[in-house]
């Protein structure tokens, strides 16, 4: 299996979710803290828990009673939050034109994992129409952690994209030959860039018929843009960057064998890989050999900026990947039987089997594409990590309940593209919670599968199942350049501007 995620955006920002090497006393002081929180957690908690067991119904012995109680408790688990009547919208409005651009190209270099390239691409074909631009065909990273070949025709329809933008912006394949050796304008945009930036460097059409774009992620602001751009934005990610027909074809093979197996099934984005492990020093669960050996790789990976973290740190912080055993504990206190079935949408899961047998032990009917597709089926795709990625994408967004193990561009696409289609049912683990909890139990405090345990993580997620809401903004207090990257991703909740309620025109200004 392929590992398809990078980390050339979170190398920028890793001061952000980093913590360098602290002192003992430091690790003692947190050790404290989260004593006292577990404590704390447990002692608010214990009043409703005990409520809730006086509460407990007596025992039914009707068959149909008990058959509703069933249904009851099935509904809780898989339906989707209510959606109040919202529906996708992307629609322009009556003032919106489409870019001619005629004799204006701009080329892109897409950097990063798939879902990094696939919003890269999106706030290209915006950036394209503000700078009134004609877009070529970008150019997919082939030079990054996982050393993809891939070209955008082996991704992505090529022909369904142009044709879908065809009245926002014109796209091309490749530039006309008399300009291929002209001189270009090369440019790092700046990062969470508003419109007013792009219609600035319009100006360098001045002196260039073509402009180089370096790298395409986070070069678009997330909040603040015109309506018409966010649309676009949608119609782009949503609509234009359909996935290939050899894709396409096998994914929908794969969800019918899935469906096969079972009714339901939930897409378990399980983030437990070596690489991401190794980029966060998180090392909770593992063997000293092991944590070794991912310590080396950070070393020696040069475009990780941070190289010592303090393992303790990370995990009290919420910001490593669930473990297996973790993942495991989650899904049970939530209540799913261990009969559900679960595809795994990921790498090679660190440790093999030794590590993801901590999951299996208490859900062991888990499968992977590999176990749904022939050899033959797959060997297109091997050592094509972002065309295996995107089959990946397809069954996560199909799936009854979708639950991503860490935060990350997967993760934050599947969400927001679940949302744009109806708000799809999406938990998502309160990790820094999560961990106080588990500490309970490995304490003795609490024990494993009992009521207690399950009423604290169903109450620790009540709102963290992808039910509605806005957009949230940088946390407060937060001021500069540095709040554009706190706020939460457009592409994972693409509401209020692609997304609208019933009684709401989706065709003018909203």
């Amino acid at each position: 299996m392929v590992n398809y995620r990078g980390f050339s955006s979170h190398s920028k920002n890793s001061s952000i979710y980093f913590r360098r090497y602290s002192s003992p006393l430091s690790i003692t002081y947190y050790i404290v803290i989260l004593f006292a929180l577990s404590i704390f957690i447990f002692t608010f908690y214990s009043k409703d828990i005990l409520e809730d067991e006086d509460r407990k119904p007596p025992s039914i012995t009707s068959g149909e009673k008990n058959s509703k109680i069933e249904q009851l408790h099935d509904d809780v688990l898989w339906e989707a939050p209510f959606s109040h009547g919202l529906h996708p919208c992307v629609k322009p409005s009556s003032r919106y034109k489409a870019t001619q651009g005629w004799d204006r190209y701009m080329t892109v270099r897409s950097n990063g994992g798939l879902n990094q390239m696939r919003a890269g691409i999106a706030d290209m074909v915006a950036v394209a129409h503000i700078m009134n631009a004609t877009l070529v065909i970008p150019q997919l990273d082939k030079r990054s952690f996982w050393q993809d070949t891939s070209i955008f025709s082996d991704i992505f329809d090529e022909v369904h994209f142009i044709m879908t933008l065809q009245t926002d912006v014109r796209i091309v394949k490749e530039l006309p030959k008399e300009l291929e050796s002209a001189s270009r304008a090369r440019k790092h945009f700046s990062s969470w860039s508003g419109v007013s930036y792009y219609e600035e460097m319009a100006d360098l059409w001045k002196d260039y018929q073509v402009i180089h774009v370096a790298k395409s992620d986070s070069r678009l602001a997330n909040n603040d843009l015109p309506f018409d751009i966010q649309r676009l934005r949608c119609r782009a990610l949503y609509h234009a960057l359909r996935f290939s027909p050899a894709i396409e074809n096998l994914g929908k093979k794969l969800l019918e064998r899935l469906r096969s197996r079972a009714e339901r099934y939930i897409a378990l984005h399980l983030r437990y890989e070596k690489d991401m492990l190794s980029f966060t020093g998180c090392t909770h669960g593992l063997t000293e050999t092991e944590a070794e050996e991912l310590r080396v790789m950070r070393i020696n990976t040069n475009h990780w900026k941070i190289k010592n973290i303090n393992a303790t740190e990370q995990r009290i912080g919420g910001l490593c990947p669930l473990t297996p055993k973790e993942v495991g504990i989650f899904l049970q206190a939530l209540g799913y039987p261990p009969s559900t079935l679960i595809y795994i949408a990921a790498g090679e899961i660190y440790g093999g089997s030794v590590h993801l047998s901590e999951l299996t032990s208490r859900f062991p009917n888990i499968v992977f594409k590999e176990a749904l597709a022939s050899k033959g089926e797959l060997q297109a795709f091997s050592h094509h990590a972002s065309q295996s990625a995107a089959l990946d994408y397809i069954i996560s967004i199909e799936s009854d309940v979708f639950i991503p193990s860490h935060s990350g561009n997967m993760a934050r696409a599947v969400e927001g593209h679940r949302r744009f289609l109806g708000h799809r049912k999406t938990i998502t683990p309160d990790r820094k919670g999560l961990v106080a909890i588990y500490d309970m139990l490995e304490s003795g405090v609490l024990k494993d599968g009992s009521s207690s345990l399950s009423h604290l993580v169903m109450k620790l997620h009540r709102s963290r199942q992808g039910a509605p809401r806005k957009r949230e903004g940088a946390p407060s207090g937060i001021k500069g350049r540095g709040r554009f990257r706190l706020e939460e991703p457009f592409y994972q909740n693409p509401f209020p501007e692609c997304i609208c309620g019933s009684n709401i025109q989706d065709d003018e200004d909203t």
